[in-house]
């Protein structure tokens, strides 16, 4: 177990900032010895899901095999695709889904319109929940003793100057976004970001991912987001419900 945690962990300290890794960057960023990454690497290699060039390393496209099983069985980013498509035309943003990975959330979908964001986001893009709109709303649906769990092994880190790292607020926060049901992140992921994200329920009524509409500062305020974007958001959800029950 100690092998394959070490294993994804050397595949995970790739990212679109760090596409290409010395051995004792992969090491570090993985937080493994560097005699550990380098036979991790080296297998990765073998297998085809790595390349060196001798000095650097870097991810090959197989490593989507990895997680093409989970996206083929789901059926949520096909069913929400052309909704989301049609809510990007309508309010020119880019807009986004994600479900929760323990104290990360994952994109399954995007409609990308303007880059927005000093990294690129890309389907498999992980940010930290508790610091996004759609993370929010990911986190207030879980119970609560879940809730505490995810807290506990991923405590909030500050991101930005306006991210919500106490646990109280926090806490506090996600009953908030649990009984309005929806969230808006002004600037805790990234300074100048705006989101407002909105839930997804299955057909046992469970929230099984959320969506959100991304906008900068100097293009939407906030009370845009919430008046104009909000409702639409919610109006593409319920649509996206309908065609799940059909499913």
């Amino acid at each position: 177990m100690q092998s394959l945690a070490r294993g994804i962990a050397v595949i995970r300290a790739f990212d679109a900032e760090h596409a290409e890794l010395s051995l004792s960057e992969a090491a570090r960023r993985a937080g493994i010895p560097a005699a550990a990454a380098r036979r991790f690497l080296r297998t990765l290699e073998a297998l085809g899901y790595v390349r060196s060039d001798g000095r650097l390393f870097s991810l090959t496209p197989r490593v989507l095999e990895l997680g093409f099983s989970y996206l083929s069985a789901l059926t949520l980013p096909e069913a929400m695709q052309a909704h989301l498509e049609r809510l990007s035309r309508e309010v020119h943003e880019s807009v986004s889904a994600a479900v929760l990975s323990g104290g990360e959330i994952v994109y399954i979908a995007r409609v990308p319109t303007r880059r927005i964001m000093t990294v690129g986001i890309t389907i498999g893009t992980t940010f930290p929940a508790h610091a996004t709109s759609m993370g929010r709303v990911l986190l207030a649906a879980l119970p609560e003793e879940e809730l505490s769990a995810v807290l506990s092994q991923h405590p909030p880190t500050p991101l930005t100057e306006r991210t919500i790292v106490d646990r109280e607020a926090l806490l506090r926060e996600l009953a908030r976004v649990r009984e309005q049901g929806w969230a808006i992140v002004d600037g805790e992921l990234e300074a100048g970001l705006r989101s407002v994200a909105v839930p997804v329920r299955d057909r046992a009524e469970r929230v099984a991912a959320a969506f959100n509409v991304s906008t900068s500062a100097t293009r939407d305020s906030v009370e845009r987001l919430r008046t104009h974007h909000l409702p639409l958001a919610l109006e593409t959800a319920r649509a996206i419900e309908e065609e799940l029950r059909l499913l």
